[in-house]
């Protein structure tokens, strides 16, 4: 059986983790009305994965005997200056639910709940993944700065991913 500290915590996550999907999913639509399509494609993957994420905290509360309790998700931002302010708040975001995580590891720790450290593991791997990709893109964003060109040919490449 979960603590309720650690069961109130992880509720927590899977709100903010479905708060993120909502981010990438308000992101994506904004890339669409910039005819960015490959942008558009890999923020719906990114919200499917953050939903992902939340399912995987849900499945452990259940699994442990804890109680899911959903709130509701606040609303994203909705209009973005450029890909590269876009991505920037990606970045940042993604360092934020970084410092969540690690939180959560040391409520976990400081708990005793072994199996919930165990299980936030991953989630200390993915973030990793997390700030990487998004730090490369805005990386390139930069670098490609006011080229058309080098825009379409990040957007392309953006729109390969599986």
């Amino acid at each position: 059986m979960i603590g309720k500290k650690m069961q109130d915590a992880l509720n927590e996550q899977i709100n903010k983790e479905m708060y993120s999907s909502y981010l990438y999913l308000s992101m994506a639509a904004e890339a669409e009305d910039w005819n960015l399509k490959g942008f558009a494609h890999w923020l719906e993957k990114q919200a499917a994965e953050e939903s992902e994420h939340a399912q995987r905290l849900y499945k452990h509360l259940v699994d442990r005997g804890g109680r899911v309790l959903l709130k509701a998700i606040d609303g994203p931002p909705t209009e973005w200056k450029a890909p590269l302010a876009m991505f920037e708040e990606v970045y940042a975001h993604e360092q934020k639910v970084t410092g969540m995580i690690h939180n959560l590891v040391a409520l976990a720790r400081e708990e005793k709940d072994y199996a919930s450290e165990v299980m936030l593991h991953w989630f200390v791997d993915e973030q990793v993944e997390e700030e990487a990709n998004s730090s490369e893109i805005v990386e390139r964003l930069k670098r490609i700065k006011d080229s058309p060109n080098g825009l379409m040919m990040l957007d392309h490449s953006l729109g390969a991913r599986e």
